[in-house]
């Protein structure tokens, strides 16, 4: 961590705790209107313009790890899989023959030489180019050549890799900008998986995302668990371009460390400082990271329907060396899924008020500037002329917005 940054946290930690109010010249926010939440045809717009032109957190290189492994992955509400080639590169394709749509792969998880359609039998390697189907001498013309698996974007930071549904994208790394330098911080090339959940949660994503953007609700949601340590008037947040944020919340008592963590290998070469206090990041839409010099849980908030929602939890850590994870991993889990079930408790009655007349908008204060600015990137994304102007979000943040330096003028160099 480039140490002038560092300071700047701290310098602003500092002044957070301290201030009576809002800083001078922060721009009141208009509601959020509440049918953003709950209109089809909004969230077919995002669905459309945002959901299917973002990268995505999806799997972890331990997911597939050996030639020919595959695991079929549906959150973006398409049919997909992902298998790792001959030379190494895990590719992510349509699960969908080129012939008459059926599926190449039908169990959730396997190894395999290449991938074959169970209703005509046309077969694909893995690098997803057809190689033989049956009575080849039926069909006039037919070039195999033309006839590959669709493929999907997929590129990877390490061993976490994400999709883009959008062929046109820019590349990840330029997409995710700074968050990117941030998960470089964990050396991701030597986590390892350690586990991975899924809750389904009866309310709309965008819904449960808002909670993980703040820590407003921390003396209300977690009197007995995080409020304990965490600092939540302190909190220091950075607006991105892109939709992207930060926010580093200190601990009250300094020198304080999380006791889950006593034992557990860390990340060699991470900066130390990351284990005295609670660094969280956004990517833009839907993964947050409190990044950790023990290991990181990545949460990935998915939309099912305009009511229903799915929040994957997934934990990378380095490597514990030969045989099963320690069993003190099994207390992290436990005690983290603990606070999650904090979070989630409220989701499904929050959406019944929110379909309900009785709200009209939400309005956000200071520290509630990351939901905003969540917000403002869904509109750009959409396009403010497409949405209807009662549920538009009107741009106020500009001003607020941190364009990191590049990484390599980070730092004065040596004379």
């Amino acid at each position: 961590m480039n140490p002038t940054e560092v300071q700047q946290i701290l310098d602003q930690q500092a002044y957070e705790s301290k201030r009576g109010g809002p800083p001078e010249g922060f721009p009141q926010l208009p509601d959020i209107p509440g049918d953003r939440y709950v209109d089809p045809a909004f969230n077919e717009l995002e669905r459309d313009r945002m959901w299917h032109k973002s990268w995505v957190y999806a799997i972890h290189a331990d997911e597939v790890p050996e030639v020919g492994s595959y695991v079929q992955w549906t959150r973006l509400g398409e049919p997909l899989f992902f298998i790792r080639g001959e030379d190494g590169t895990v590719r992510c394709f349509y699960n969908t023959c080129r012939h008459r749509g059926a599926p190449v792969v039908t169990e959730p998880s396997g190894k395999s030489r290449g991938v074959t359609c169970k209703y005509h039998g046309w077969t694909y390697n893995t690098r997803g180019e057809l190689i033989n189907l049956r009575d080849r001498r039926d069909f006039v013309n037919l070039d195999l050549s033309c006839r590959s698996l669709i493929e999907v974007r997929c590129e990877n930071i390490g061993n976490l890799y994400f999709v883009n549904l959008d062929d046109d994208a820019v590349s990840l790394r330029d997409y995710l900008g700074p968050v990117a330098d941030n998960l470089d911080e964990c050396r991701p090339d030597t986590l390892r998986l350690v586990d991975k959940t899924a809750i389904k949660v009866d309310c709309n994503v965008k819904i449960l995302l808002d909670a993980f953007f703040e820590v407003y609700h921390l003396k209300s949601i977690h009197q007995n668990t995080v409020d304990r340590f965490l600092d939540h008037r302190g909190s220091a947040i950075t607006l991105w371009p892109g939709g992207h944020s930060r926010m580093v919340t200190p601990y009250k008592r300094e020198g304080w460390t999380d006791p889950g963590i006593k034992g557990l290998p860390e990340v060699e070469g991470m900066d130390p400082w990351f284990a005295n206090t609670n660094y969280s990041v956004l990517a833009y839409p839907n993964l947050v990271s409190p990044i950790a010099t023990a290991g990181i849980p990545v949460l990935c908030f998915w939309p099912e329907t305009i009511d229903t929602m799915v929040v994957e939890v997934h934990w990378f850590a380095p490597s514990w060396g030969d045989g099963p994870r320690p069993e003190i991993w099994d207390t992290r889990l436990k005690n983290f899924l603990a606070i999650l079930d904090e979070d989630l408790q409220f989701a499904d009655k929050i959406q019944k008020s929110v379909e309900s007349k009785g709200l009209r908008g939400f309005p956000l204060n200071y520290q509630e500037r990351r939901i905003y600015h969540w917000h403002e990137e869904l509109d750009r994304r959409i396009g403010a002329a497409d949405i209807p102007e009662a549920l538009r979000v009107p741009e106020r943040l500009g001003e607020w917005v941190t364009t990191p330096a590049p990484a390599d003028a980070a730092e004065p160099a040596e004379t």
